[in-house]
């Protein structure tokens, strides 16, 4: 069981790091060097491993949890499964249809942004940028809750304390 919790607080960690680092500090870092449609390329080579590497450390974050059944164990699951719920809609859905259509706009520098290829792309860039910030977020709750002093067995409802 202590494998267990340990092995789901690295999972965690890894996903809520990784995708942190990719999308607070090297997508900008990316973005900042290098012209749109080059920093373009570049991250959208790097998503679909981005993508399930999360699916990948939330699979065995809920795998272990399911074995712990330890403190909070149902708001984390839940949390968890909305996650990889998120994770994959992204993965399978959301990032196959953007790359798609940044393969049919030749430059996003030269093409002009009411293109309807580039309002399309927006929406789903948008979509997938709320989806990415609710996983990040929902990432942070799960490390809260499992960092969380367990409740004392005297601060349990209906126990009194012996004096």
């Amino acid at each position: 069981m202590q494998l267990a919790t340990i092995i789901y607080q690295l999972a965690i960690a890894c996903w809520l790091g990784g995708a942190s680092l990719f999308t607070f500090v090297l997508t900008p870092i990316i973005f900042k060097a290098y012209s749109r449609d080059i920093a373009g390329g570049i991250v959208g080579v790097l998503f679909p491993g981005y993508f399930r590497w999360g699916l990948a450390c939330g699979a065995i974050a809920l795998i272990c949890l399911l074995l712990t059944k330890g403190r909070r164990a149902f708001a984390s699951g839940i949390l968890l499964v909305v996650m990889l719920t998120i994770a994959t809609v992204q993965t399978f859905i959301i990032e196959p249809k953007a790359a798609a259509l940044k393969k049919e706009i030749p430059s996003f520098t030269t093409t002009p942004p009411d293109h309807p290829l580039r309002v399309q792309f927006r929406k789903l860039h948008g979509i997938s940028a709320v989806a990415n910030l609710t996983v990040i977020g929902a990432g942070a709750c799960l490390v809260i809750l499992s960092s969380l002093p367990a409740r004392r067995k005297e601060d349990a409802p209906g126990e009194t304390a012996a004096k």
